[in-house]
């Protein structure tokens, strides 16, 4: 599918690219891939993003939904690129000093090579560093991989929500404290 026109009047998305280099991740090596960039979402990247989104969630966000985030002026929407393929996707908002993570995915056959890792990295990156105090997301509770990342992230859980998803699974919901951080660092 081709969603040409759609997003046009969208905020103008002039965003910073980052290059990781294939020394930071091993693995990338074994597979032969060269790099990664991490950057804003373009138009021209929804279709990818759908095929990731319903390639990793039972219940998967919609065209519109990514179409609203797009125009969401608090959030935000970057995707990980490896050999000008969209390999996974970060969606999150930023208010008053706290970050929630709506959407994080990867393709399958691009997991556990730190994409994911590096597109919350990124996205903690791109926030002013005075101004982030906390993030937090919800993650089903089966899925205990992401839980796991995001444990390695610095996640701790600080509860459950019965029945979250449409489909009645539990949501664990999970946060990352800066400011402690930044104290212990300082100390």
């Amino acid at each position: 599918m081709v969603w040409h026109g759609l997003l046009s009047g969208i905020k103008p998305i002039l965003a910073d690219n980052f290059n990781l280099s294939v020394d930071n991740f091993p693995e990338f090596k074994e597979t032969g891939l060269e790099s990664c960039t991490i950057r804003v979402v373009a138009e021209t990247d929804l279709d990818a993003i759908l095929r990731i989104e319903e390639e990793c969630y039972p219940l998967p966000w919609s065209f519109q939904q990514f179409v609203q985030e797009l125009e969401n002026p608090v959030a935000t929407l970057l995707v990980g690129e490896i050999e000008n393929r969209i390999v996974g996707y970060i969606c999150y908002w930023l208010v008053a000093g706290e970050m929630e993570i709506l959407n994080l995915a990867t393709a399958a056959e691009f997991r556990r090579k730190g994409i994911a890792a590096e597109l919350m990295t990124q996205a903690f990156n791109r926030c002013p560093v005075d101004k982030l105090s906390s993030a937090w997301l919800e993650v089903r509770a089966a899925n205990q991989s992401a839980i796991a990342l995001y444990r390695r992230s610095g996640f701790n859980q600080s509860g459950v929500r019965k029945g979250y998803y449409r489909d009645g699974e539990d949501a664990i919901v999970m946060v990352k404290i800066f400011n402690q951080q930044k104290s212990q660092e300082q100390n």
